[in-house]
């Protein structure tokens, strides 16, 4: 239950312009019950944390683990609130503010229904195309890929992501995953009124289990992979699984997309219970014979530094031949997987395939996926936000290929998240690297010295007689690791990514991986080129 945002994050985006409605149709809709006088109130906004909170806003408290978000009413009402929508137990704490309560039964469970009631964003609204992707890996890419495909059709596009929110062109750094309903809804609203014609989402297992995602109906879901993640959010990879279902049932999506490069998606393709077609890259897949069999195959042409060349084909004949430009056999899997879930959309494939055609392949800045920070000389050098054994297998495997010298991989791991994948970790990271650097990532609250020895320890056991460095902090680890490779060699830094902070101790520390890798290598000789990003890091 949140009530309260740290001040460096971003602010709730909202229209500018809401729809105006009264409390008393609002209790008509929703209460169960009322308390207070609720005549001649309006309201233009609705918010589940009092820093994201604005006069005029109604304040939903939910129970939280600890405490009620009823206790921060006053809070609220300092700051504008017009009403509490909350359970029984809020009511009482509530009440004493003086403000309208609207008493529902399971104000967490109906934030998404209400908030899209506020916004105007529900199924039945006019909305921009929505596209929700969901897997363990790769979810940010694809949505990255759907919003530059999109824009290569001419379309005025939307995005949320990992990495960013993207508003008709306008960049924002994101704040969660997916998120919360009310910021969702509010941000749809904002991009209706900005003309955005189509959205790319991505959706965590977090958001459909925490409901973030509620009153929203996406008009294709695409499925990625199911690997190994997210353990310490979820008891095991059974209930990991189930938590991403749901976007494939009538209430979520109205067509999908299902990959079949992971195990998982025969189980996917049989519970979807909405249309739906597969698409498979055998070159990738855990069972090539199935993903050969799928409705769309992706076959690998060509792998090189600049991007990935691949043929996409259908079981009806029709075919196209084009360039991600990422490397990686995986990337060009969430490429085919963007371009038929922009097909299952209603777009026509001349279009499409024209558009590609035109461009020489695909228009997409993937930010801190496989993202080159090097230049022409010296050792190529990527940044990566992948943090799972499955992501560093394929990484890894795309950056050798594409390698003519040795290839070293950087890495930490997450404080306070599933300590299960370390060792996994360690050892997909040795086994594909001529040389291992481990380093720190995120400590939050834990100890740093043992994360980077579990990793360690996953690494020995898998190749004793592997080179393998530690150096700590990252400032540090980075400069080590460049002076550890050279002309024709590569460095894979996984894990932060596009991230701007590191989290120590609870406290958000200005950091940039890409920054501090091209200084590395500026220090050492070789040439950068401009980025394609802000430079947040300083020192």
């Amino acid at each position: 239950m949140a009530t309260d945002v740290p001040p460096h994050l971003p602010p709730v985006l909202r229209p500018e312009h809401p729809p105006v409605h009264t409390l008393e149709e609002l209790a008509t809709h929703f209460a169960r019950e009322t308390r207070g006088e609720l005549t001649g109130t309006t309201l233009t906004g609705i918010t589940l944390a009092t820093a994201d909170l604005r006069p005029g806003d109604v304040f939903v408290a939910v129970r939280g683990v600890n405490r009620h978000g009823a206790e921060f009413a006053a809070a609220a009402a300092e700051k504008g609130a017009v009403a509490v929508v909350t359970d029984a137990e809020g009511a009482d704490l509530a009440e004493a503010t003086g403000l309208p309560v609207v008493i529902v039964d399971d104000p967490r469970g109906l934030l998404g229904d209400l908030s899209a009631w506020v916004y105007g964003t529900g199924r039945d609204d006019r909305l921009p195309i929505l596209f929700g992707t969901t897997g363990t890996n790769g979810k940010t890419s694809v949505s990255h890929l759907l919003e530059g495909i999109l824009g290569q059709l001419g379309l005025v596009t939307g995005l949320s992501s990992t990495a960013e929110r993207h508003i008709a062109g306008h960049v924002i750094v994101s704040r969660l995953t997916t998120p919360e309903a009310y910021e969702m809804h509010a941000l749809l609203a904002l991009m209706r009124e900005r003309g955005v014609e189509a959205v790319a989402v991505e959706v965590s297992a977090q958001a459909l289990s925490r409901r973030r995602v509620d009153g929203l109906l996406f008009d294709v879901a695409g499925f990625t992979n199911l690997t190994h993640d997210h353990l310490d959010d979820y008891a095991d990879m059974r209930e990991y699984f189930e938590a991403k279902l749901p976007l494939f049932l009538p209430d979520r999506a109205r067509r999908a997309v299902i990959s079949l490069d992971s195990a998982a998606a025969i189980e996917v393709v049989a519970r979807c219970e909405v249309p739906f077609v597969t698409i498979g890259t055998p070159a990738i897949a855990t069972d090539p014979g199935a993903a050969a069999d799928a409705d769309w195959v992706v076959e690998i042409l060509d792998e090189r530094q600049t991007g990935t060349e691949f043929r996409l084909s259908s079981t009806d004949g029709r075919s196209l031949t084009t360039i991600v430009p990422v490397i990686g056999r995986h990337m060009a899997a969430n490429a085919g997987l963007a371009i038929v879930m922009i097909l299952q959309a209603g777009y026509a494939w001349d279009r499409i395939v024209a558009a590609l055609e035109r461009d020489g392949g695909i228009d997409a800045y993937l930010p801190g996926r496989t993202e080159r920070v090097s230049g022409d000389r010296g050792p190529a050098v990527y940044v990566d936000f992948g943090h799972s054994p499955d992501a560093f297998e394929k990484t890894l495997a795309a950056v050798r290929r594409v390698t003519p010298g040795k290839v070293l991989m950087l890495f930490g791991a997450d404080g306070d998240r599933d300590p299960t994948k370390r060792h996994d970790m360690g050892r997909t990271a040795v086994e594909g690297s001529d040389i291992l650097v481990v380093t720190d990532h995120h400590p939050r609250f834990e100890n740093i010295d043992t994360i980077r020895a579990t990793l360690i320890e996953g690494a020995r056991r898998a190749r004793p007689d592997a080179e393998i460095h530690e150096y700590s902090p990252p400032e540090v680890a980075i400069v080590e690791a460049v002076g550890l490779v050279g002309d024709g060699d590569a460095l894979l830094w996984a894990g932060p990514g596009h991230q701007d902070y590191r989290d120590i101790r609870g406290v958000r520390t200005p950091y940039s991986a890409r920054e501090l890798a091209r200084r590395a290598l500026r220090d050492a000789g070789w040439p950068v080129p401009e980025p394609r990003w802000p430079v947040p890091y300083s020192d």
